[in-house]
C-alpha cells in the first residue's frame, strides 16, 4: 500500500514539475495546459488499464495475468497472489473432501451429512443402500421425505440424540439398521447408520438357545426331582423303586446326551474347517453304518445298504461319521416299525459324492423343512422326546456338512417318507488306488 501511494505521488509530482517548467519558460497559462494534458493522458492511461483488468476478470485465468507498468504492475501481482493462494486452497479443500468420501466408503458403516435442516449433503455407499437415497437424486432434500418411518422421524425432529435408535423393516422386514445422530460444526449433523441385522440374529438365536436348553433340561430335571422327593418321603415297594429308578437313568441318561450334542456342536463353531482330514474308505464307513442301523432297529426295519461307486471321501472320519450317523438315528427313530431304511453312497452326473439316507417314514410337511436344522426345533416335541431324540442332531449335521463344503438336501413328502442327502463337492472325491 507505501508503495502504491508513492508511485501516485511521484507521478503527480512530476506532471507539476513538466508544468511548472513550461509555465516558467512561457506563460502561466501554457503551464496550466500541459497540466491538463498530462492529466487527461494519465486518466486515459488508467481507463486503458482499468479495462483490461475488467477483461480479465470476466474471463478470470491465472496464466493470463496482463502486463502492466507502474501502479496496475502491483495490482495485477498482489490480484494473482490472492487467485493463487485461493486456488490453492480450493485445491486444498477438494482434496481434503476426497480424502474424506473415500474413507466414509471405507466404512462398513452408513454416513450422511446433513445441514440444519436435515437436509442431505452428502452420503456414502452403504447408507445409500441402507437408507434407500441416492446424492444425486436426494442431494439437498429432506432427509425425512426420503426416510419415511415414524420413529425415525421422531428421533430426527428431537434432541436427544446421545443414544442411537433401532429400525426395523425400514426398506424391507428381515433388515434391521442401527441409526445415530451426530451434531459437529456450526449447524451440521452426521447421520451413522449400522446394519445389525446379522447381530440381532445372532441374539435372538442366542435367546432362544438359552431357553430352549433350559426347557430341554428342566423337563427331566423336574422327573429326576419328583422321583427322588418321592422315594424320599413315600414308602415304597421294590419294584416301584426299580421302576422309578428306572425312568430316573433314563432322565439322567437324555440330559448326558443333551450335553454331549452341545459340547460337539461347540466343539463344531469353534473353528470354520476340521483340523485334520483324511481319505475315508467309503465302504467300510457304509458298512459299519448299516450294522450300528441293524443294533438301533433292534430288527423292526428292513436295512438296505448300497454303495455304487468305490471312490473314497476325503474328510473329517470322526465329524462324517458322526454326521452320518445322526442321519440314520432319525430316519429309524421316525419310521414305524416294518418300515424301510435305504442308506446309498453314490457319485451324482456331475461328479460330485453323495450320502443319502431315505426311510418310509410319515414324512415332514413342506412349512417346517427350513427350520428343520435349528437347535432343538422338532416337528412333533412329544414324539421327540419319546423317541429319545435331542434336538440337535440335524444342527449338528448342517454344521458338518458346511465344514465340508458339502450341501445339506432335504426332500420330503407327508405319508411316503423323507430323504436326507449330503452333496459333497467333487475335490472331495478320490479314486482307490
Amino acid at each position: 500500500m507505501v508503495a502504491f501511494w508513492i508511485r501516485i505521488s511521484f507521478y503527480l509530482l512530476g506532471i507539476g514539475a513538466i508544468a511548472w517548467f513550461f509555465g516558467a519558460i512561457g506563460s502561466p497559462s501554457a503551464g496550466w495546459v500541459v497540466a491538463v494534458a498530462l492529466l487527461a493522458y494519465w486518466v486515459v492511461y488508467q481507463l486503458y488499464y482499468l479495462q483490461k483488468t475488467l477483461q480479465w476478470l470476466e474471463d478470470f485465468r491465472l496464466e493470463k495475468v496482463p502486463h502492466g507498468a507502474g501502479t496496475w504492475d502491483l495490482i495485477f501481482a498482489k490480484i494473482y497472489r490472492i487467485a493463487k493462494s485461493g486456488e490453492q486452497q480450493r485445491q486444498q479443500l477438494a482434496e481434503t473432501l476426497k480424502d474424506f468420501r473415500n474413507a466414509t466408503q471405507a466404512m462398513p458403516d452408513g454416513v450422511v451429512t446433513l445441514d440444519e435442516d436435515n437436509q442431505v449433503i452428502y452420503a456414502n455407499e452403504q447408507a445409500e443402500e441402507q437408507l434407500g437415497i441416492s446424492n444425486e437424486k436426494d442431494g439437498g432434500r429432506n432427509l425425512i421425505n426420503i426416510v419415511r418411518h415414524p420413529d425415525f422421524v421422531a428421533y430426527l425432529n428431537g434432541t436427544d440424540w446421545e443414544k442411537s435408535i433401532v429400525l426395523r423393516g425400514l426398506r424391507d422386514s428381515e433388515r434391521v439398521l442401527q441409526l445415530q445422530l451426530i451434531p459437529y460444526g456450526t449447524h451440521q449433523r452426521l447421520l451413522m447408520t449400522r446394519d445389525i441385522t446379522q447381530l440381532d440374529r445372532l441374539e435372538t438365536t442366542r435367546r432362544d438357545f438359552v431357553a430352549n436348553v433350559s426347557h430341554e433340561l428342566k423337563t427331566p430335571l423336574t422327573v429326576l426331582s419328583g422321583f427322588l422327593e418321592t422315594i424320599r418321603e413315600l414308602p415304597v415297594t421294590e419294584a416301584q423303586r426299580n421302576q422309578y429308578l428306572g425312568l430316573m437313568h433314563a432322565q439322567a441318561h437324555r440330559m448326558e446326551n443333551i450335553v454331549e450334542d452341545l459340547l460337539v456342536l461347540s466343539k463344531l463353531e469353534s473353528t470354520n474347517t476340521p483340523a485334520q482330514e483324511d481319505s475315508i474308505n467309503m465302504q467300510e464307513m457304509m458298512d459299519r453304518l448299516a450294522a450300528d442301523a441293524n443294533t438301533m432297529s433292534r430288527s423292526q426295519h428292513q436295512i438296505e445298504c448300497t454303495a455304487s461307486d468305490a471312490a473314497e471321501l476325503i474328510g473329517a472320519e470322526d465329524e462324517l461319521a458322526s454326521a452320518f450317523s445322526n442321519l440314520v438315528s432319525n430316519a429309524i427313530r421316525y419310521t414305524p416299525a416294518g418300515g424301510t431304511i435305504r442308506l446309498n453312497w453314490s457319485i451324482n452326473p456331475e461328479g460330485c459324492p453323495v450320502f443319502a439316507v431315505e426311510d418310509t417314514g410319515p414324512g415332514i410337511e413342506p412349512q417346517h423343512l427350513p427350520r428343520l436344522t435349528e437347535r432343538f426345533y422338532r416337528v412333533d416335541r412329544s414324539r421327540s422326546r419319546e423317541t429319545g431324540g435331542t434336538g440337535l442332531g440335524l444342527a449338528i449335521v448342517k454344521h458338518v456338512a458346511t465344514r465340508h463344503q458339502a450341501t445339506l438336501l432335504i426332500d420330503s413328502e407327508v405319508g411316503r417318507g423323507s430323504r436326507f442327502s449330503m452333496v459333497f463337492p467333487a475335490k472331495r472325491r478320490v479314486r482307490p488306488a
